[in-house]
């Protein structure tokens, strides 16, 4: 299951990043799409990370819901709620993404749990 939520995600990623450097450059402002680029970028890197956890898993038999579960949240809310933030007049988004950065540091965290057993 998490190689193909990895996959989804990832590809996800490329999209959002290929729509944002070529899609959006003529109709939203620069920064803006600086902050899409740091989503896309977030994105793909923890994306990168549900691959690696799901490998590890399918290798060792380890269960990685925990950090996967983060890591995925974290994704959704701090990438997709800059993305909407930057496509919809949806304001009300704003306080949704640091939860998805504690999210992603929860993810990291979660780590060291795998690492002592």
């Amino acid at each position: 299951m998490w190689i193909s939520i990895a996959a989804v995600s990832g590809a996800t990623a490329v999209v959002a990043g290929a729509f944002g450097a070529h899609g959006l450059r003529a109709r939203v402002a620069p920064e803006q799409i600086s902050a899409w680029a740091t989503a896309s970028q977030y994105h793909l890197i923890h994306s990168l990370v549900l691959l690696a956890l799901a490998l590890y898993a399918a290798n060792g038999g380890r269960d990685v819901r925990l950090p996967g579960s983060l890591f995925l949240a974290g994704i959704v809310l701090f990438s997709g709620s800059i993305y909407l933030l930057v496509l919809t007049p949806a304001r009300w988004l704003g306080p949704v993404t640091p939860l998805g950065g504690l999210c992603l540091i929860a993810g990291w965290v979660s780590l060291l749990g795998l690492a002592r057993n």
